[in-house]
């Protein structure tokens, strides 16, 4: 039985939507810019899975979409939804990041995007990613919320932060080059 029956239904028409609790609230409101923020990762990620990446990574940025809806219903649940296993899943990326972030050649300065298109759109998916993370804390810092609450939106702002961390050194591996670009720095010569 499918949840989304109708697309169209012409109640926001007015600036106003609902949440999945019911309550209506303004576009404009920060619950709706972190839900929107989360589904353009989603979407950015599905472009970055179409692209000349390898299986595994494929496999786990669709695992990190799935994470990404369940985080969607914290935000439109207003942190009355609970995801269970979260915290396990926020190690698990930690491990995976720490992991393949030991295979790198440390840096010397930040790094530059666009190396290739993978890598560039890592970087898109990265930075939208930090933006998402801002936006849940923003929601927790707004909204009066109880206990359970304040743990699921939390739980979903230390997920994204882990999941840039996560981008940041994919799309390093995604350069595909051990003399990537690096910022030279306000003292290094043009």
């Amino acid at each position: 039985m499918s949840r989304i029956n109708r697309v169209t239904t012409q109640t926001g028409d007015n600036g106003t939507t609902a949440l999945g609790t019911g309550r209506r609230v303004s576009k404009t409101d920060p619950i709706i810019t972190a839900l929107g923020s989360v589904d353009e990762l989603s979407s950015l990620l599905g472009v970055l899975r179409n692209l000349q990446i390898n299986p595994e990574l494929n496999t786990q940025i669709t695992d990190v979409q799935q994470v990404l809806f369940d985080i969607g219903a914290i935000l439109a649940m207003e942190g009355q939804y609970q995801v269970e296993q979260m915290d396990a899943r926020i190690d698990a990326l930690k491990s995976i990041t720490e992991t393949c972030n030991s295979t790198l050649p440390p840096l010397r300065e930040f790094v530059i995007p666009g190396s290739n298109q993978t890598n560039a759109q890592c970087h898109l998916c990265r930075t939208v990613c930090r933006r998402a993370e801002a936006n849940v804390w923003e929601v927790l810092e707004t909204t009066n919320s109880n206990a359970d609450s304040e743990t699921a939106f939390k739980q979903a702002g230390r997920y994204l932060n882990r999941l840039s961390d996560f981008l940041f050194v994919q799309a390093r591996i995604l350069a595909n080059d051990p003399d990537e670009a690096q910022w030279r720095g306000p003292s290094a010569p043009a």
